[in-house]
């Protein structure tokens, strides 16, 4: 299996320093900064990428487990919200939040649920976080 990489480049302090991600060989490239990160600053961070990343690999990994169980599904749509919070010891990510919208014709939606239990069980990147990681799942 291949190793993937992106980068990160930060200049200056914390508070006043701005810093730029590059997914990849460049397939996408943005700026960072504190102001992005934890207010509402231009940019983006960690956060939306970790959340870009969490989505796209449960969306392949849900598809998968439909496909293999007969139902392969016309379309399988993610939305990853990860909560950055700052505690005690610092920021840390207790919880990501998994909403997923689903047209996957012939199946009922008790069997839908489970597949979608067993995707955020089983997709890499789920098994990456340490935090809760909740399922809010409409078959449409």
């Amino acid at each position: 299996m291949p190793t993937r990489s992106s980068r990160a480049q930060w200049s200056g302090d914390l508070k006043g320093g701005r810093g730029t991600m590059t997914v990849g060989n460049g397939a996408w490239e943005g700026p960072y900064s504190f102001r992005s990160r934890f207010e509402e600053g231009e940019g983006t961070n960690p956060e939306e990428l970790l959340a870009a990343a969490h989505a796209g690999c449960f969306s392949m990994a849900l598809s998968n487990i439909l496909a293999q169980a007969g139902h392969p599904p016309e379309s399988v749509r993610t939305r990853a919200d990860v909560h950055l919070e700052l505690g005690e010891g610092g920021p840390s990510i207790p919880r990501v939040d998994l909403h997923l919208e689903a047209d996957v014709p012939g199946i009922d939606e008790e069997e839908f649920l489970e597949h979608a239990e067993a995707a955020k069980k089983g997709c890499p990147v789920s098994k990456l976080f340490r935090a809760d990681i909740s399922l809010d799942a409409k078959l449409v």
